[in-house]
């Protein structure tokens, strides 16, 4: 008897049905001599420190770090778990082959190898299915071609690796910064890709409010109603731009000269799972997890080929099923496929290409058509079958003109694009997202050698900060560990060390929304107060490093492959972990935080913790006595690390002593919050709560009710769209229902806005000038 395992019931079924698999038992499916049974995911994984160790039940810093020698399995503890291992276990003792048809990739192989293990069948023989689509002619071919196990036994090896070096160091990260640093009973979670993902943006959000806007002048001029930019930059002084201003006002403007050339921008890739991710998030929002379960359910349908995937590209094999799909999609893109010649398709080595596809090609449709789809399935597929489709078109031609000009010797330039030929870019009503161009800009007949008066000025601007990330920016980041890339080849040759896989990276996003490290405003993720102050804690630079997790992630690709030692590769993890134990433990006491004005470390002095870049300028110091209270070092962490103190002290302000907590703004200035008593806010009320009847009072954030603790979520933060809300504006809010429009908002690009702030059912809502809607913040 021949035993199947898939990693889902629903993937038995497509099995069961294309291979006649008809009777089904209490477990599995049964005909034509095969069993087919399934796991549910990971039925089997490591065990805890306990199972090794009764003393490593106890958490302490002594026992760290926990290393287990060897790693050992246990079963999941859910009664339907138990009660399917049990299935697989009598199946695989009894039979005579063992099929491993587990998702075709890192994390079903290590699902199939340890239930494996757990069964105790590791001397049974046993092959591996390996398909990239679920279509019963698929499955039939794929068990054509099964290949030994022992094939995969790399990426079994590299599985593995992941699995025993994200729980050692996940173990003891965690274990040591929640003992260090967790009063109060706060738990402290760290991973090896998660903490370098939130590293990333915590710097990004750090960059962002320690960025101060300077102000720079540009010379341009207009001549023949076309604005001519000046070649020297930026001028960091107005005076400077005036004075060249003045030079070259009396002089006719002359063309220096004219050149033209065409540019080709060819369609884009195929879609891996990350930039489909990418992509749907800049057009729809989706959140990564959201486009993963719709193409995993696509993929389920037999609509799409296998989604987790990291490669762009096609096998050279897949040539002769174009002509065949694309009339198949011509049935739901008429209009699309219309506009290619089928007969003459050119199918080049930049779209297939043998050395690009690793354990799966692209993301592409099959031959199977949609019925009705769920909103969000039905976007996935279009994009997914328009992206093949635009694969086959010809590149857009444009004509891009740069046209030079003098005036008083100075040099200007502008440049022009016109579209000749729209190629691909014609079937898509928005641009594509990966490939926006500079808008269209037609240039009159400049001949060189004409002259002629032109209007010389000088214009002002302001430098912008970095933009917050978005899922999709985010996203990129993972995928280049760290490395800001457009172009499209180097990316490519980044994803050997990006952060996690395909098949993570939104996982690993939702779990640090779901820790309360990050948080999700739309389209945009920033971190959290216990994001920032976790980041802020850690001592070892490479436990946030997304060099480093790359170069790990490049490690593990290349055990994959038969050409790393996977002993050395766990030596090295080991060797990681102890380190960064030894580094947190040497320079715990000297660490407080991250100074608020420039990010860097935050050092003792006699009378004040201050910047440790005070010889560069940086003029922050937080004084030993503030207020009349003595901070101490603990206080100086809480305070540079959580922006308040934990418990509340006697202040000392105008001849009046009362209880109130330290807090530190992101200006670093140092302030109070007014205590009554450890619960009870006694600082005096903007007005009453309109969810719950309590009363609202400012706090070192935002302004909030008292009620809190009995659960009134009502807030209204003291930052909204860089924009301060003072106290003044928070009572007419809270009173009124609205503020009036204000101005000085500023958007994530920087621009500046106004709005009319609105209370709506406790949600402070913008309400944009001339437009009727309003949007949550």
């Amino acid at each position: 008897m021949k035993v199947i395992l898939t990693e889902k019931p629903s993937v038995a079924r497509d099995i069961a049905q294309a291979l006649a698999v008809r009777s089904r038992k209490d477990g599995y499916f049964e005909g034509n001599g095969y069993q087919i049974t399934w796991a549910f995911g990971h039925l089997v994984g490591l065990k805890e420190p306990d199972d090794y160790n009764q003393a490593w039940k106890r958490w302490s810093l002594q026992t760290l770090p926990i290393i287990p020698e060897p790693f050992a399995l246990k079963a999941r503890g859910d009664d339907s778990a138990i009660k399917q291992l049990a299935v697989i276990t009598r199946l695989f003792q009894g039979s005579d082959e063992i099929i491993c048809a587990t998702d075709a990739g890192r994390e079903g192989e290590l699902i199939f190898r340890y239930i494996l293990t757990w069964t105790d069948c590791v001397h049974k023989p046993a092959r591996r299915l390996w398909i990239s689509s679920l279509t019963d002619e698929a499955i039939r071919q794929g068990f054509q071609q099964l290949q030994d196990c022992r094939v995969y036994e790399g990426l079994y090896r590299a599985a593995k690796c992941r699995s025993e070096a994200d729980w050692i160091v996940g173990m003891n990260a965690t274990r040591l910064y929640t003992l260090k640093f967790g009063q109060g009973g706060t738990l402290w979670t760290l991973g090896r890709v998660q903490t370098p993902v939130l590293a990333l943006v915590v710097q990004r959000d750090r960059e962002i409010v320690h960025f101060i806007p300077k102000d720079f002048w540009e010379l341009i001029t207009v001549y023949r109603e076309t604005r001519f930019q000046y070649t020297g930059g930026r001028f960091e002084r107005s005076d400077d731009a005036e004075a060249l201003l003045n030079r070259i006002k009396t002089d006719d403007f002359r063309i220096t000269g004219v050149k033209g050339k065409q540019e080709q921008i060819w369609p884009p890739l195929l879609y891996d799972l990350t930039d489909l991710q990418k992509d749907m998030s800049l057009r729809y929002g989706f959140t990564a997890e959201k486009t993963l379960n719709a193409a995993q359910a696509l993929y389920e349908k037999k609509l799409i080929t296998y989604p987790r995937t990291d490669s762009r590209c096609l096998g050279s094999d897949m040539k002769p099923l174009m002509k065949p799909l694309l009339e198949r999609l011509a049935r739901r893109f008429a209009e699309a496929v219309a506009g290619l010649d089928l007969e003459r398709l050119v199918m080049g080595d930049r779209l297939f290409n043998d050395d690009k596809v690793s354990d799966h090609h692209a993301i592409i449709p099959t031959m199977t058509l949609p019925g009705l789809l769920a909103d969000e399935e039905a976007k996935v597929f279009d994009a997914v079958a328009q992206r093949l489709i635009a694969a086959f078109y010809p590149p857009c031609l444009k004509e891009v003109t740069s046209v030079h000009g003098q005036a008083g010797g100075t040099e200007f330039k502008t440049t022009g694009t016109v579209v000749i030929d729209p190629g691909w870019q014609a079937l898509f009503k928005i641009p594509e997202p990966a490939s926006e161009d500079k808008e269209q800009k037609h240039l009159p007949r400049f001949v060189p050698g004409e002259s002629g008066p032109h209007q010389p000025a000088v214009t002002q601007g302001k430098t912008t900060p970095p933009k917050p990330f978005t899922e999709a920016s985010l996203l990129g980041m993972m995928e280049s560990a760290g490395k800001t890339c457009d172009d499209e080849e180097l990316r490519e040759a980044l994803k050997e060390k990006g952060l996690g896989t395909p098949a993570t990276r939104a996982a690993i996003i939702e779990t640090l929304i779901r820790r309360n490290y990050l948080q999700r405003q739309k389209k945009t993720l920033l971190s959290t107060e216990a994001g920032r102050h976790l980041i802020s804690l850690i001592a070892d630079e490479r436990l946030k490093s997304a060099a480093m997790t790359g170069e790990w992630e490049s490690k593990l690709k290349k055990i994959e492959r038969n050409a790393y030692d996977p002993d050395q590769f766990m030596a090295e993890i080991v060797a990681f972990t102890r380190k960064m134990l030894e580094t947190q433990h040497r320079i715990d006491d000297s660490r407080f935080g991250d100074c608020p004005l420039c990010g860097h470390a935050v050092i003792e002095g006699r009378q004040g913790y201050g910047c440790s870049r005070w010889k560069e300028g940086c003029r922050f110091v937080l004084w030993k006595q503030v207020f009349g209270v003595e901070v101490n070092h603990e206080m100086a962490r809480q305070l540079l690390q959580n922006f308040q103190t934990d418990s509340a002290y006697s202040v000392h302000v105008d001849d009046e002593i009362f209880q109130a907590r330290l807090t530190l703004n992101p200006q670093g200035q140092a302030g109070y919050l007014r205590y009554q008593s450890q619960s009870s806010p006694v600082t005096a009320a903007l007005a009453d709560c309109p969810l719950c009847g309590g009363k609202i009072v400012e706090t070192a954030k935002g302004y909030s009710c008292s009620e809190w603790r009995s659960g009134c979520k009502m807030v209204i933060w003291k930052t909204l769209a860089h924009k301060e809300i003072t106290p003044a504006m928070a009572k007419k809010l809270l009173t009124h229902g609205e503020t009036g429009v204000l101005t000085g908002f500023k958007s994530g690009q920087g621009k500046d806005f106004s709005v009319n702030l609105k209370l709506v059912n406790g949600q402070v809502r913008m309400e944009f000038a001339g437009r009727s809607g309003s949007r949550t913040k």
